[in-house]
């Protein structure tokens, strides 16, 4: 959905003009892109079905460029919408026509390798996988690892709190994150954290990894770094039906044992990552489980015996253990080219990250196939089931009238069931403005007042990424009221200076 607007008039050109060569002053030669056919690269993110245009676009590649950009879009009263690499699912990177996109891709060093103290320090656009090949040679990795670890940004991954595959043992984002660098809007720039474990005072690292961009631009991470584990074995775990499949992962993390990965994909979603890649996955099964487990050899060797025994009680169909690393790496090829896979089958897909219970998988999950049917629109299933973070891949045609409403249709349904059932609108693609008008069925008014006094505190003038994450906008001074007409931003065509 592009959103178009009238024209401006002369004068409003003139200072949107002056503006644009001020912000060349600071970011020379080919820093700030301000052509429409340059800006079309930024108009959208991962989130493709919505579009728009900004004002420009700027590429700095020092702290001292960003804090000079944020300090004159500030005193200008320009909003600003930063960027990563633009992988994000939810919108949250979408620009605004009255407002830069600030991109962080030139800031892509690895800046210290630190193994005494277990760390790296890196600049936001250095990709996630990037930093595990860094340290892969001395026997380390990095464990944070989204499916779209080759391309996301590291800021990026601060940004939406991104989790991953291995996830369920050794955390998300903010379980991995040691320090930031971030500069304000005010363009002051604010240190948090180091090296060091644990910080004293307020958790501020606890309240920016995930902010979505709406308190600061973050310009320098340090994040924790592990040790590869001695022995890593992977299950491959078929079943004849997905509620046999939901009770095995519950079966497991009650024994607890808690695998570094459990992941579990529907009958669609294994034939579309067979025929894509021949990772070797059984078709006759309606779920597939995949349950790695890692540490000393004996301790996994007597974890991988205790979670066939509870799959054959779970009425497997399927039993496969890695006999090799290759053989691990096929088990986990299919399930990180599941959505490559999933767009062969469909002209469009829509991947939605609502959060449950482990105990409502089953329930959850036949819920969604009453949804599907209702919608007419099919479904197909990848998510991490260890966590309960479900990423069901809605299909649609985008070409044919109507199809993209009744995606964001079924989208909301399944958002809405996973609060019913006790869980969270996101497990790691964050808010934006996919969900945005959706907060309500899981905050109160009471509730997202607090969240926005603390959007206030860092950015008073409200020129962050707005229109992001809340449904209601409050301005800082009064908390008034400004609504969002039927969930669409009000995108003027300039800024209005």
């Amino acid at each position: 959905m592009s959103i178009a607007m009238p024209a401006p008039d002369a004068d409003v050109i003139a200072r949107r003009d002056g503006f644009i060569t001020a912000l060349g002053a600071i970011v020379p030669g080919e820093g700030v892109i301000a052509d429409e056919k340059g800006l079309r690269t930024y108009e959208c993110d991962g989130l493709a079905a919505y579009r728009a245009l900004p004002l420009a676009v700027v590429l700095p590649e020092t702290v001292a460029q960003v804090s000079a950009v944020m300090a004159l879009a500030g005193e200008h009263n320009v909003k600003v919408v930063p960027r990563g690499s633009g992988t994000g699912l939810s919108g949250g990177a979408l620009p605004l026509t009255d407002g830069i996109v600030l991109g962080l891709g030139k800031f892509n060093r690895i800046l210290e390798i630190d193994y005494a103290n277990r760390c790296v320090t890196v600049q936001p656009g250095v990709s996630n996988l990037a930093i595990s090949q860094a340290v892969s040679a001395a026997g380390f990795y990095y464990a944070p690892d989204p499916s779209s670890q080759i391309a996301c940004s590291i800021g990026g991954n601060v940004a939406e709190n991104s989790g991953g595959v291995h996830c369920l043992k050794y955390g998300v984002t903010t379980n991995n994150l040691l320090g930031l660098e971030m500069v304000l809007m005010s363009g002051e720039v604010i240190r948090l954290g180091g090296k060091q474990f644990d910080s004293d005072g307020y958790d501020l690292l606890g309240i920016l990894t995930g902010s979505e961009g709406l308190l600061g631009v973050v310009t320098e991470v340090t994040v924790r770094i592990l040790p590869k584990p001695s022995s890593v074995q992977a299950l491959l775990l078929g079943f004849g039906d997905v509620v046999d499949a939901g009770d095995c992962v519950a079966r497991i993390i009650a024994a607890g044992i808690i695998p570094a990965g459990l992941e579990m994909m529907d009958k669609p979603a294994v034939k579309a990552a067979e025929d894509y890649c021949h990772a070797g996955y059984p078709l006759d099964v309606e779920a597939l489980l995949i349950c790695e487990l890692d540490g000393p050899a004996a301790e996994v060797s007597e974890l991988v015996d205790r979670v066939e025994a509870i799959a054959r009680e779970s009425r497997a169909t399927t039993l496969r253990r890695s006999q090799s690393e290759e053989e691990r790496a096929r088990f986990w090829l299919g399930r990180k080219s599941a959505f490559p896979a999933v767009g062969r089958i469909s002209p469009d897909y829509y991947c939605i990250d609502g959060t449950i219970p482990r105990g409502k998988l089953a329930h959850v999950l036949a819920r969604m196939r009453e949804l599907s049917a209702h919608h007419g629109l099919g479904v197909v299933n990848v998510f991490h089931a260890g966590d309960g973070n479900l990423h069901p891949l809605i299909l649609y045609d985008a070409a044919r009238e109507g199809d993209l409403q009744k995606t964001e249709a079924l989208a909301g349904d399944i958002l809405r069931l996973c609060v019913e059932v006790g869980g969270v609108l996101s497990g790691e693609h964050g808010i934006g403005i996919e969900k945005r008008d959706l907060m309500g069925a899981m905050f109160t008014e009471g509730d997202l007042k607090q969240q926005q006094r603390i959007k206030c505190a860092f950015d008073p003038a409200g020129l962050l990424n707005p229109g992001k994450v809340f449904p209601v906008l409050h301005r800082c001074a009064e908390l008034g009221a400004m609504h969002v007409h039927h969930g669409k931003l009000p995108f003027p065509d300039l800024p209005r200076f």
